[in-house]
């Protein structure tokens, strides 16, 4: 029988020493920064700010209305549908062809002002065990119940982009355990549609008929 074992992270922020003060030089140093700069100021906004509900926005969006006082390109980098993309450089891709295109079809020159820059930064993710193992789904529906937000966020979120094909370990498990029906209805999720502590519930929901499995 096939073990599942949950893990949490911790994740060490630093700056990367780059920063922009237009949409411009915004698009510019997307070219070059690392992956994980990417990562951090898209997908690991949704773990820093869990609470936000509906949806949160990206470190980009909230620069873009708040920083440079641009609310057309705050909405057009809002609009990004994270879920959809399976690898960093498509995101990547994606978020530079928004700020160019916006840069070129419009006049503005919005500068922010000093002090209220984008800085880019980074992070470091340690992935470490927890206790928490398991055999069976109704092992598994006792452990959710109790492992961290940011245990539930290394395998549902950080999976993706991990496994690169929209799974996540979760409906990865359930798939391998031989029930099809309940990986695909956990995959479909769309965990950015949800703050952590509700994705959590969601997921006892959907397990709720499988609590003698």
């Amino acid at each position: 029988m096939t073990e599942f074992n949950f893990y949490s992270k911790q994740d060490l922020t630093f700056l990367l020493g780059i920063r922009a003060s237009t949409a411009r030089q915004l698009a510019a140093e997307l070219h070059k920064i690392p992956d994980s700069s990417i990562y951090h100021h898209t997908h690991h906004f949704l773990q820093r700010h869990h609470f936000f509900t509906p949806e949160p926005s990206n470190d980009l969006a909230l620069w873009a209305q708040s920083g440079l006082n641009d609310s057309t390109l705050g909405e057009k980098l809002a609009s990004i549908d994270i879920i959809q993309y399976h690898s960093i450089g498509d995101l990547r891709n994606e978020l530079i062809r928004i700020l160019d295109e916006h840069v070129a079809g419009s006049d503005n020159r919005l500068t922010a002002p000093a002090g209220l820059e984008f800085y880019f930064m980074s992070s470091q993710t340690y992935v470490f065990p927890t206790p928490f193992r398991v055999k069976t789904l109704r092992e598994f529906i006792s452990a959710l119940q109790h492992v961290s937000v940011s245990s539930l966020y290394h395998h549902m979120f950080d999976a993706r982009l991990r496994l690169g094909r929209g799974e996540n370990d979760f409906s990865t498990w359930f798939r391998d355990m031989g029930h099809g029906p309940l990986a695909d209805e956990v995959r479909a999720l769309d965990p950015y549609a949800y703050t952590l502590e509700n994705l959590r519930r969601r997921m006892l929901i959907m397990l709720r008929p499988y609590d003698r499995s």
